[in-house]
């Protein structure tokens, strides 16, 4: 169960003197209350992993937006007293700065263009339309276009919980219903390393980490960051829960030399909790990073006089440190980044295009998240699990098949004559066709549970194609059904994850089959089209392909 946050209670209403309910049902806002705001919002150092403290909105006091303004900052300082939807306070910051701001410079702009002042009421369809399409014309990126917007949206729906402002649903609502159409076609994101950045980032690392292990180290912020780094590297976890890491966050493993990290995500409150060796060698190879149980204990050993000098918000942090002025502090975003860059640059670390390496935790997770898809021969479940996400939300935004993973697209099964399946060959009916092991197999749990993992059936040593029509009604149900799938995803999702199940099946088991004599091309005719118009029920479902991953 994840921790439950405390906050201060505060009185929030307003002095119905000062305040008049519009017809709409929300509120117009006295000059007299706004006059006696105190335009600087504080974020408190406690909870706070970045090196955000403050966000100003004098500049859009005075300029015809006033109300507005008042109430976006009215509406900060409730989610920072009240802690409103479980935000952190990183999330907060974040909305100040991509929600609030540019959003009241257009109010500024519009404001001047209709020679009056904004007011709440204005907040309507109307100014929202208006503003996506000051957005569109920006030289913003899409994806960054939506995240300013989705801050934005939070805000508001803030304000209207608070009856500050009304919000009005259904096509002609305060909010289109999709104002960013196709976002996942444009939506890049940060790229996995490639094999060659991984290994060469990796080898950087491990040299400028090692000294922690030194006799005589001192908690550095470039030695932690690098440590952080590392553990990011081969766990995959977040920035805020890796940096906001408690010195007790490695805890007993019932497995013998095996440990468990315990991270806390703010976000939903959850607890994540990842299985660790335990290795007591750390002068492994050149390119293996040092294990992370020997990099969480060390910095606990390095970090544990400095607990008695920091601040109260941060002890109990793992990752405290001295700055230039003395004081204990601990390790934030701005610091990473800062590290990382000196990092890249000391070691040369470039990528195809001769271009500094862009690094980062998010670049890390994926490039995690898609070597574990490798290793697990392209097993979403187990995948999304060793990142802490559903299977939908690990194939749509960190799964990037490497072409290593291309490669390894190959048919294992077998491909028999009917008349061949005797005795010798024990088989057992699954969606897809046949396999002979259902429980040990190649690609099976192994842990005497049925194999359900039947999009690798194709990929699996087990897997047995015969000249039975029934078996071919059931591989070929499954074939277009991947086949029709080209019209519900994108092209690109298409291509990554269904077009070599249909080359799998063309190729290798028709095309092979017919030539070797082992299936008769009549029965494969009649069970492809048997299967396009009646296709077997476990396969007859549009979504079918969404329940398997």
């Amino acid at each position: 169960m994840g921790r439950k946050k405390n906050f201060p209670k505060a009185d929030l209403t307003v002095p119905t003197a000062v305040i008049r309910k519009t017809e709409s049902g929300g509120i117009e806002i006295s000059k007299e209350l706004i006059s006696q705001a105190q335009t600087v919002v504080r974020f408190p150092a406690e909870g706070n992993a970045t090196d955000r403290r403050s966000f100003d909105f004098s500049p859009w006091y005075g300029v015809g937006v006033d109300q507005i303004t008042y109430a976006f900052q009215k509406q900060v300082e409730r989610f920072l007293l009240t802690g409103d939807g479980d935000l952190s306070i990183a999330t907060i910051a974040g909305y100040c700065g991509n929600g609030a701001k540019l959003f009241l410079d257009y109010c500024v702009l519009t404001a001047g263009a209709l020679g009056r002042d904004l007011v709440l009421p204005d907040i309507g369809r109307p100014l929202v339309d208006g503003y996506l399409f000051h957005l569109r014309q920006s030289t913003i990126k899409t994806t960054t276009q939506r995240h300013k917007y989705t801050c934005l949206k939070a805000i508001l729906v803030g304000l209207a919980e608070s009856k500050v402002i009304v919000i009005l649903n259904g096509e002609e609502g305060t909010f289109p219903p999709n104002p960013f159409p196709n976002i996942g076609r444009k939506q890049q994101g940060e790229k996995p390393l490639d094999q060659r950045e991984r290994k060469t980032f990796a080898a950087a690392l491990k040299t400028a980490v090692m000294p922690i292990f030194h006799d005589g180290a001192e908690p550095t912020a470039d030695l932690l960051t690098y440590a952080i780094l590392a553990i990011a590297l081969r766990t995959g976890r977040n920035t805020t829960p890796l940096l906001e890491l408690p010195v007790d966050c490695l805890r007993p493993h019932p497995k013998k030399n095996m440990r468990i990290l315990v991270c806390f995500k703010r976000r939903g409150a959850t607890t994540h909790k990842v299985a660790l060796r335990d290795v007591s060698d750390i002068a492994m190879s050149a390119s293996v990073l040092p294990d992370v149980v020997r990099l969480i204990e060390r910095a606990k050993i390095l970090c544990e006089p400095l607990q008695k000098d920091a601040p109260a918000h941060l002890k109990g942090r793992l990752w405290l440190y001295r700055n230039a002025a003395g004081r204990v502090t601990h390790i934030s975003d701005m610091t990473l980044m800062t590290v990382i860059q000196r990092l890249v640059k000391d070691a040369d670390l470039v990528d195809a295009n001769g271009d500094p390496l862009r690094v980062n935790i998010s670049r890390l997770r994926k490039t995690f998240a898609n070597r574990i898809f490798e290793i697990l021969d392209g097993d979403i479940a187990a995948t999304a699990r060793a990142l802490g996400n559903t299977a939908r939300t690990t194939d749509r935004d960190y799964l990037i098949p490497s072409e290593d993973a291309k490669r390894n697209w190959s048919f294992m099964g077998q491909v028999l004559a009917n008349e061949l399946e005797t005795g010798t060959l024990v088989t057992q009916k699954t969606p897809t066709s046949r396999c002979s092991d259902p429980k040990n197999g190649h690609l099976a749990p192994k842990n005497g549970t049925q194999c359900m993992n039947f999009l690798a059936c194709l990929r699996c040593r087990n897997f047995v194609v015969t000249g039975d029509p029934d078996d071919l009604h059931r591989l070929f149900s499954f074939f277009w059904l991947v086949v029709r799938e080209r019209d519900r995803v994108t092209k690109k999702r298409w291509k990554r994850h269904y077009a070599h199940l249909v080359r799998l099946i063309e190729r290798d088991v028709v095309d092979r089959g017919i030539a070797e004599r082992k299936l008769d091309p009549d029965v494969i005719r009649s069970a492809r089209d048997r299967a396009r118009t009646n296709p077997h029920p476990f396969w007859s479902r549009p979504d079918s392909l969404e329940y398997l991953q």
